[in-house]
């Protein structure tokens, strides 16, 4: 079981958070997760659900489940094994994602807000998504953010340019459509194959370019939707 670092802030995008957290629950992995203040207007905003981070629970991301879904609700059920995920409030700084003695398999700011990225790269400490991803960068562990913001000036490449100098992964929620997706979750699904693979968690999760057929049309290791969006076909 690898252990992972689970950041949400207040980028569009919640739908990349979701996602990602059912698939490194479903293939097995420990996943501690912090949500900011604006993250939660966004999960009511794009999704439709209330995100109590205060008083946090598993239950509270059910009404995003489908029924053949059951990543965090099983977590949340205990009917099944699956990985185990450790919530903590973004003012805790007494959570052991704030010390780089804490050992993890690296970080994942997803979706990353232009203000996150700020601090970040200038090192400015004020919650503990901040205080974990500084501990990841100065302890040379894998530190991924995943901005989605449009067009971008100066300051965000710069901001951007700083963190990647200093070991960060810029993986931008940029969907490729090689895979020629045909849902919403299609798309979702390329950017967090691609968080995966920086990961090194192995979820097959797209049509990957250069693949045989037999291999590409195979989804015996996909991992169940983790949530459902209304209108999502794009046909």
């Amino acid at each position: 079981m690898q252990k992972f670092v689970v950041a949400i802030t207040g980028a569009s995008g919640s739908a990349y958070a979701v996602r990602l957290l059912d698939v490194l629950m479903a293939t097995g992995n420990e996943v501690h997760l912090t949500i900011s203040p604006a993250a939660v207007k966004v999960f009511q905003e794009e999704l439709g659900i209330e995100i109590r981070i205060n008083d946090f629970s598993l239950e509270q991301l059910k009404p995003l489940r489908t029924p053949n879904s059951s990543a965090l609700q099983l977590a949340a059920s205990g009917d099944l094994p699956t990985g185990r995920l450790i919530y903590h409030h973004y003012q805790d700084y007494s959570a052991g994602i704030a010390s780089g003695s804490f050992l993890t398999s690296g970080m994942v700011v997803c979706p990353c807000s232009m203000g996150t990225l700020a601090s970040l790269a200038n090192g400015i400490s004020t919650n503990l998504i901040h205080r974990a991803a500084d501990v990841h960068l100065k302890e040379r562990r894998k530190l991924i953010v995943v901005p989605r913001e449009t067009p971008l000036g100066s300051i965000q490449l710069q901001n951007m340019k700083t963190l990647a100098d200093a070991g960060a992964v810029i993986l931008a929620a940029m969907p490729g459509f090689y895979h020629q997706p045909k849902t919403i979750q299609d798309l979702v699904d390329f950017v967090v194959a691609r968080i995966c693979d920086q990961l090194g968690v192995k979820a097959d999760l797209m049509k990957r370019w250069g693949n045989p057929p037999a291999e590409e049309n195979s989804q015996a290791a996909k991992p169940d939707a983790g949530f459902h969006l209304r209108g999502e076909r794009l046909a």
